[in-house]
């Protein structure tokens, strides 16, 4: 899966060049043009990470920081702070708000892309490795093969992404709404019920005559690829 990048910005042509920019390095980028709108999008779906402009109207980037670091679904996520103010207090200022890193206006774009590429592989090295494993399940992302045990897993388009996604983020519990946000993306319209059909199919392509499944109903929540969660839902 690419790494979701939510860009807060609310120049225009800026604007376009970073996604034009992110989008050719193959991350799903997501554009927001004022602060507060940005807040409200974050409660409802966090990204990988975040390149997020200093002066924003609505609610100041300083201030949006401030408030994702003091809640706890947010406080580790990568921020890279955009400005035009380049005195070394306002740099110090930014940094000790909370943001990871801080690039002054006018900037290189190869900069700011080696820049989100290193803040991603030191917070989720999972996102840029090419290997996934979880016990005895690797997904080698360059063949685009599954193999369990040594065996080769025949897995259709979706339910590689499924399983793509939750080798990602194990020992994590996502919604039906979750995933179907992250694996079919937001702007397309599938019924919840549609994830239990490809969970479904892709817990029997992996465990074809075994008792161990790696992926878990957890009541009342949804699913994870992590037997403890399983047992402390149900």
């Amino acid at each position: 899966m690419s790494a979701r990048i939510l860009v807060v910005e609310d120049e225009e042509a800026l604007t376009t060049l970073l996604r034009y920019n992110l989008d050719a390095e193959g991350y799903d980028v997501e554009t927001v043009g004022r602060g507060d709108d940005a807040d409200t999008r974050l409660k409802e779906h966090v990204p990988d990470l975040i390149v997020l402009d200093w002066m924003l109207p609505g609610l100041s980037g300083i201030e949006l920081c401030r408030r994702l670091r003091a809640r706890p679904e947010t406080r580790q996520l990568p921020i890279i702070m955009l400005t035009a103010r380049g005195e070394e207090s306002e740099r110090v200022r930014g940094l000790a708000t909370g943001a990871d890193d801080y690039i002054v206006k006018p900037f290189s774009v190869p900069e700011l892309l080696a820049r989100v590429k290193g803040l991603l592989r030191r917070a989720s090295p999972e996102r840029l490795a090419t290997i996934l494993t979880y016990g005895d399940i690797e997904l080698d992302r360059d063949k685009r093969r599954v193999v369990r045990s040594g065996r080769p897993v025949d897995l259709g388009p979706t339910e590689y992404r499924l399983l793509e996604f939750f080798l990602e983020h194990p020992g994590r519990v996502f919604s039906r709404e979750q995933l179907l946000d992250s694996v079919w993306g937001r702007d397309i319209y599938i019924d919840e019920r549609t994830v239990d059909v490809h969970i479904g199919r892709l817990r029997k392509l992996l465990n074809p005559g075994r008792e161990q499944d790696p992926i878990r109903t957890v009541r009342g929540a949804g699913y994870a690829l992590d037997d403890r969660f399983a047992k402390a839902g149900e």
